[in-house]
C-alpha cells in the first residue's frame, strides 16, 4: 500500500474528502518526524512507538584491502505495540 491508496481507503473509511485525509497525514506524518528530530519519542497506544537510536561511528573493510570510515549518526526505529505484533500474527 502506497500513501495515495491510504488517503483513498481512510476517505472512504472516514467519509471525508481525500483532500482532507491527506493533509491530516501529512501533518502527522511532519508531526512525528519534528518530534524525533528533536529527540523525543512518539508512542502511539496500540500501535508502537517511533524513537531514534545513535548508531556508532564504525570502520568497514572494502575490496582494495582499505577501511571506510563510518560516521556515526542518528537512526529513526520504530517498536510494534504487542496489540500490532499479535494482529499482524492473527492471533
Amino acid at each position: 500500500m502506497n500513501k495515495n491508496d491510504l488517503v483513498a481507503e481512510v476517505a472512504q473509511d472516514a467519509g471525508m474528502s481525500k483532500t482532507d485525509v491527506t493533509k491530516i497525514i501529512d501533518c502527522t506524518l511532519e508531526r512525528v518526524t519534528s518530534t524525533l528530530q528533536s529527540g523525543q519519542e512518539v508512542r502511539l497506544s496500540g500501535f508502537g512507538k517511533f524513537f531514534v537510536a545513535r548508531r556508532k561511528a564504525t570502520k568497514v573493510p572494502m575490496r582494495d584491502g582499505g577501511m571506510l570510515d563510518v560516521p556515526a549518526s542518528n537512526v529513526p526505529k520504530f517498536k510494534a505495540s504487542e496489540n500490532l505484533k499479535s494482529a499482524v500474527n492473527n492471533n
